[in-house]
């Protein structure tokens, strides 16, 4: 084995040699997506119908209100939904739809998750339920709980006698 590139040689193939051309993907033969996953091996079922799992979101709580932020690129306000269950539960869910496949192209690589996903999140006692405010920016979901006031105790100054 020369360590030295065979110029004239061709193609040359030897996992010991480091100037071979044949890469090592050690998750070739594993039936989920890696970043080496060619798009062509990948098996069209499980790209259909591979859900965004991965949804990322932040759950923030200040002093006035509980705000959750989402990163849901690529997808607009009408395909997310945000709901309010009676016991406390605030559910996030959507659908990226996949897109359209002509038969003429060649797929090299499919990285973006598509399918339906959902989160859902048990607020606290101090959640006002019926003030909850959701927007969408730049493919951002923000959703703000405000929180009830907490009574702070009245205090009242007894005077001193004597």
């Amino acid at each position: 084995m020369s360590l030295i590139p065979s110029w004239f040689g061709g193609r040359r193939s030897n996992v010991l040699d480091p100037f071979s051309l044949d890469l090592w993907d050690p998750f070739k033969d594993f039936p989920f997506p890696s970043s080496s996953l060619s798009a062509s091996n990948f098996p069209q079922t499980i790209r259909e119908n591979t859900a965004l799992v991965n949804t990322r979101i932040d759950w923030r709580e200040t002093p006035e209100a509980h705000v959750f932020k989402a990163d849901l690129p690529g997808l607009k306000k009408e395909e997310v939904k945000v709901e309010i269950e009676d016991d406390r539960v605030l559910q996030i869910s959507g659908e990226r739809n996949v897109e359209k496949e002509d038969k003429k192209d060649t797929w090299h690589r499919v990285e973006r998750s598509s399918g339906k996903f959902m989160r859902r999140f048990r607020l606290p006692e101090s959640a006002r339920m019926d003030q909850v405010k959701a927007s969408m920016e730049n493919g951002v979901l923000t959703i703000t709980v405000p929180k009830v006031e907490e009574k702070k105790p009245e205090v009242k100054a007894i005077e001193i006698s004597g």
